[in-house]
């Protein structure tokens, strides 16, 4: 009867765990990359043994050279920003920005005290009217918005105006890469209307929805629907643009196959247009998302629309000591939620086309 090392069966057992540690490890990388956060992978990897000199190497280079990196910048913003002296003041210093992002943050919770204070006399108020026989008032809190809800305005209006523009850029960039025809009469439009500036649109977009859009009880604000249909047409032409393209490249073969098959337009553009474009349309996504983004925030100042880029307005106007620091607050949070979205789309595409990712 043969009998087992027990060494043996222990290293063996123990090296499977490993195996399967590091699969995880490989696994959870190509998430890790989609978020942004490559630089825990080789942290995991060292943790787990792998070569720890060169999961170091690798650490320096993904996760200690950005901060030090961002430590440079701080400093020299820090040295050089009092140097500079403007109406407002001298430029704020890093100190002074996350100061007022302190106080931003702070005033939000007190307004949010505020209007929960508010909501609750509203309720007592209309508890006596319902025993009294009467009917309850509806009143809204007056109270001026957040810091943190003007965040959310500008992130509502550009996904409503981006969904708009995908509606309409993936069809015509699916006709557009089909046929010759419709690529002929879209191609125009599209050099034409493509390099328009939002603050070209914008009186024209504010005069028709103005005019169109006359109800005061609908579902939207006019000023809403202002913001997202500039949104709209300055973000569609990425999408359509790349989807066009990607529909034009797909494999002859695949095309040949399809006739073959005697396949209908509708399958065709369901089993074998888009699952082959799909790269393509999502770069075309996050393009559009990206520059929606950026217009959004010029169509609010301009416009005087609710959120950031009123917000950053407002502070302009303002002209006290803490605007200069409250503005450059709002540039941080734009930079950072157009990253954001950009990683969201990037984990969106990798979800339906994870096979080009391993």
């Amino acid at each position: 009867m043969t009998t087992v090392d027990p060494d043996f069966a222990a290293s063996a057992a123990r090296e499977a765990r490993r195996e399967r540690l590091f699969t995880r490890i490989n696994t959870a990388d190509k998430w890790f990359n989609v978020l942004g956060l490559s630089w825990v992978t080789p942290i995991l990897r060292a943790a787990a043994g792998d070569n720890p000199q060169a999961q170091v190497k690798e650490i320096w280079r993904l996760l200690a050279i950005p901060l030090l990196a961002i430590a440079a910048f701080l400093l020299l913003w820090g040295t050089l920003a009092p140097k500079v002296q403007t109406s407002l003041g001298a430029v704020p210093g890093p100190a002074q920005v996350w100061e007022q992002a302190v106080f931003l943050h702070e005033d939000a919770r007190a307004k949010g005290a505020q209007k929960a204070d508010f909501d609750a006399k509203v309720a007592q108020l209309n508890e006596r009217l319902i025993a009294q026989g009467k009917e309850p008032k509806e009143r809204a809190f007056t109270g001026a918005p957040t810091y943190y809800q003007q965040i959310w305005t500008s992130i509502k209006t550009v996904f409503f105006g981006f969904l708009i523009a995908t509606a309409v850029a993936v069809p015509l960039g699916i006709a557009a890469g089909l046929s010759k025809t419709a690529n002929a009469a879209l191609n125009p439009l599209i050099q034409i209307f493509k390099p328009v500036s939002p603050l070209a649109w914008l009186p024209i977009v504010t005069m028709i929805v103005s005019a169109v859009y006359v109800t005061q009880d609908g579902w939207f604000a006019k000023s809403f629907l202002i913001s997202a249909i500039t949104v709209t047409l300055c973000s569609l032409w990425p999408t359509l643009i790349n989807t066009a393209l990607g529909v034009a490249s797909i494999d002859k073969d695949l095309v040949n196959v399809s006739k073959v098959l005697k396949m209908n337009t509708w399958t065709k553009i369901t089993k074998l247009v888009l699952p082959s474009a799909l790269p393509l349309i999502f770069t075309g996504l996050r393009l559009s998302l990206g520059v929606g983004w950026m217009v959004l925030i010029a169509a609010e100042m301009l416009a005087q629309n609710p959120g950031l880029g009123k917000f950053v307005w407002d502070e302009f106007q303002n002209g006290s000591s803490q605007s200069l620091a409250k503005i450059m607050v709002a540039v941080f949070t734009i930079g950072i939620i157009g990253f954001l979205l950009d990683r969201l789309m990037y984990a969106i595409q990798s979800m339906f086309t994870f096979s080009n990712n391993r």
